[in-house]
């Protein structure tokens, strides 16, 4: 079992482990970094029968057992963050640290699950290259989308290279999942928020609300920031990663 210290990145919907590559390209080599695709993403691409945040946990397991890994502080993006928590209420003892990137542990809204339903049909009736030409812009905050054609085009292309099935998939898989607050109360490990307060997939006063349920807490807000931060303001995002990974590891609870 690797006894190195371990950094596990998942990604949101519609993206990949790619998502990671210039973001951790300068992470300290004494970390290990796993940077997974999740099921239906990326690399894995075959047929998938069950997209839900459990399923996705399973996996993850399933990865970290294949890699070797007992422990690890976990980063998740967006739905990554979905998955992370559905990780720490099944495997508590495997989480030394949960950074919910951009991300909530408060179930869908009936308003959200009905824009989940009309994304899926969209995609069904479109596909998901129409699909993706409006998706993605409107994560970022107002002051960046015109100001980062590059990376708008890189998550683009991951997103149109994304299975039909994965999208729909994962949209309902989101808009089923279950509230986990409570893993959040029931914390014995730290949980680091990053929120972009133009975010409107996750509103600020929704990430305010949750906040304060972890025993032990820190939260990175960030102005003129919306669902990318790690895109928008990667220099803030990384260092916020980097020292709460190097607090977790430098003071490690027994």
């Amino acid at each position: 079992m690797s006894a190195q210290p371990t950094l596990v990145f998942l990604h949101g919907f519609a993206e990949s482990r790619e998502i990671w590559t210039d973001f951790t390209r300068d992470f300290p080599s004494s970390y290990r970094i796993l940077a997974l695709d999740l099921l239906g993403h990326g690399a894995q691409t075959h047929a998938i029968a069950d997209y839900s945040m459990e399923a996705q946990a399973a996996y993850v397991q399933a990865e970290l057992e294949a890699a070797g890994v007992e422990q690890a502080v976990f980063i998740g993006h967006s739905m990554g963050g979905y998955v992370a928590l559905a990780f720490a209420e099944k495997y508590p003892k495997q989480v030394l640290g949960l950074c919910l990137f951009h991300s909530s542990a408060q179930a869908d809204t009936e308003e959200k699950k009905a824009n989940r339903d009309k994304n899926a049909s969209f995609v069904e009736r479109h596909g998901v290259t129409k699909f993706m030409d409006s998706f993605i812009r409107p994560l970022l905050a107002p002051a960046n989308r015109d100001q980062m054609p590059e990376q708008l085009a890189f998550l683009e292309g991951i997103g149109k290279a994304t299975p039909p099935a994965t999208i729909q998939g994962g949209l309902r898989a989101m808009r089923d999942r279950q509230d986990r607050t409570q893993v959040l109360r029931e914390a014995k490990f730290p949980v680091l928020f990053i929120i972009g307060k133009e975010d409107l997939a996750v509103p600020l006063a929704n990430a305010l609300e949750q906040v304060a349920l972890p025993a032990t807490s820190t939260a990175l807000f960030l102005a003129d920031v919306g669902h990318l931060g790690y895109m928008e303001r990667p220099t803030e995002t990384r260092r916020a990663i980097l020292d709460f990974a190097a607090a977790i590891f430098e003071n490690p609870t027994t």
